[in-house]
């Protein structure tokens, strides 16, 4: 099979042409782990997203490559172990884009007293988290003094706090990481995927089994042969699921997360601090980003639209009482410059009142007809969860040998992970230039820093107030499929999650950047521009947010 090629149109003519062994649904970190695993194993595979990689649940995460640790508290020391064990694998496989994270826990006295029980039940679970492979991360957790805790978020109210804990896990882009995922799958393994490309049908044989899927892409529809079909398409697994099987399933109970983004000057917060939430549900975090931080996240039941969903003033409401009723500081609505609202694709579970009860576990099934659906799961087992689903397609497939196609994952590392730390050392551009580069490229940042060498205006920033470089959104185009002024402000960077109003007044200009690029007429980069900020602009309006200057 031809290796190295991550172009749209290329695949599409692939996809039309080859017949293949599997077909993953559904370019998110699941669909991308999936396509990675088989592809690796030396299956031809292809993968098609009816949007953009990682346009769902996977760009819209709390961000955090972690254990869980309220898991132990329901008793699920099972995932947590696999999730440690992961987070441990994509340190190493994926150096550039998961880098450890310290979390703070104040320990909040009440009426002058701090409870004991509870701070000698969270010492207790710290060294549970510890034992069950925290330790892996290298540094074991440790008890703080008071004064130790508030000089990690000075904002803190120092005459509430006792003392604190202190405990590591790891946090990346999931943007980026799916992207790198999937880059990964078709670069180095030969996996055909496509974006902007819906699954609209299944076809089957005379003895019902699943051969072959009608697709839809550009307006055109056209078939893809394939041995199995995997619906990794998250919330949207039941849909994909209605095609096959009747009556529609209903396994999935989408439950919503949303988070803020603040001034980091607000908070200080050198690491990630967690306090409670009001009116006694989970924790809220406090996560520095940059010269942000982003708070959330909640867990609630969601039963609308799957394809857009919004924070409410509610939601926005929530997150800042309980932020500043730990803090001396006042966070207010005119602080928030960006929000996001995520769902996570959980599994129905009987006798469970609450979404923050529900397992994280993810399932994988195979119906009547031969599809196999991965459902369920967290970002930081999605590599587990994709071996678990190409396990079962191996079998369906018969191989002739399943040794041969074990899977290679473990410890596949990812595009960028080499050459990470030689590109550091650049010396021929400004040196927070090559720092935030490399932190997001890794290796690859080499291809930006020829592109800012060659011409130095696309060293210049994308949205004034935020790091992101001209050169990003020319190598969004080139080398990551990126399609419209979206995919390139909201997942090839993070711009409009970081400051939404300052990335609508930036979209025209970026518009001009990549429009030869991209080929778009005159009436089509208007078209472009009028679309993302009507998007930001129904974001801002959901959250009952007023606008936000450029910070």
């Amino acid at each position: 099979m031809e290796t190295g090629s991550f172009d749209r149109s290329r695949a599409l003519g692939r996809l039309a042409e080859w017949n293949f062994d599997v077909l993953v649904v559904g370019g998110g970190i699941t669909g991308a782990g999936v396509a990675l695993d088989a592809a690796s194993r030396g299956l031809r595979t292809a993968l098609v997203e009816r949007d953009d990689f990682a346009s769902g649940t996977s760009s819209k995460s709390s961000k955090m490559v972690h254990g869980g640790l309220r898991y132990l508290e329901q008793g699920d020391f099972r995932l947590v172990y696999e999730a440690l064990r992961e987070r441990q694998r994509l340190r190493r496989n994926a150096p550039h884009l998961v880098t450890t994270l310290p979390f703070l826990i104040p320990l909040f006295k009440k009426s002058g007293m701090i409870n004991h029980r509870i701070a000698r039940a969270l010492g207790l679970a710290m060294w549970i988290y510890d034992l069950t492979g925290g330790y892996r991360i290298g540094k074991l957790h440790r008890r703080l003094s008071r004064d130790q805790a508030v000089a990690h978020m000075p904002v803190l109210h120092r005459e509430r706090i006792a003392g604190a804990y202190l405990y590591y896990d790891a946090r990346a882009d999931d943007a980026r990481l799916t992207l790198a995922v999937v880059r990964t799958a078709a670069l180095d393994h030969g996996a055909v995927v496509a974006n902007r490309t819906s699954l609209v049908g299944l076809d089957k044989d005379a003895t019902g089994r699943t051969t072959r899927a009608r697709l839809r892409a550009d307006g055109q529809e056209f078939f893809v042969r394939a041995r199995v079909v995997v619906n990794a398409a998250g919330v949207w697994s039941d849909d994909v699921r209605g095609l096959d099987e009747t009556p529609r399933p209903d396994s999935i109970r989408p439950a919503k997360g949303i988070h803020i983004v603040v001034p980091w000057s607000k908070l200080r917060n050198d690491i990630a601090v967690s306090v409670p939430g009001a009116g006694g549900k989970r924790s809220i975090c406090a996560v520095p980003w940059g010269d942000y931080s982003f708070v959330g996240t909640t867990d609630t039941d969601y039963d609308g639209p799957l394809d857009d969903p919004q924070c409410t003033p509610e939601d926005v409401d929530y997150l800042l009482a309980s932020l500043n009723a730990s803090i001396t500081e006042t966070v207010t609505r005119d602080d928030v410059l960006g929000t996001w609202a995520g769902l996570r694709p959980l599994l129905k579970q009987a006798n469970t009142n609450r979404t923050v009860d529900l397992s994280r576990r993810h399932k994988v099934s195979v119906s009547g007809s031969g599809v196999l659906s991965i459902t369920g799961g967290k970002l930081t087992t999605y590599r587990q969860m994709a071996e678990d689903t190409v396990d079962e397609a191996v079998r369906r497939l018969e191989a002739p040998s399943r040794r041969r196609h074990r899977s290679r994952t473990r410890r596949l590392r990812l595009r960028g992970a080499e050459g990470f730390t030689d590109a550091q050392r650049y010396d021929r551009l400004p040196a927070e230039t090559v720092t935030h580069l490399t932190n997001r490229y890794g290796g690859e940042a080499r291809v930006l820093f020829d592109l800012i060498q060659k011409q130095p205006d696309l060293g210049e920033p994308l949205v004034p107030g935020l790091p992101y470089l001209r050169a990003e959104a020319i190598h969004g185009v080139r080398h990551e499929m990126a399609t419209s002024l979206d995919d390139l402000l909201s997942r090839r960077t993070r711009a409009r999650l970081l400051a939404r109003d300052a990335s609508a007044a930036a979209a025209e200009r970026v518009a001009d950047l990549v429009a030869k690029e991209l080929g778009w007429s005159k009436e089509r980069q208007q078209a472009e521009v009028a679309s993302f900020r009507a998007a930001c602009e129904l974001e801002r309006q959901a959250a009952g947010l007023a606008r936000t200057p450029c910070p």
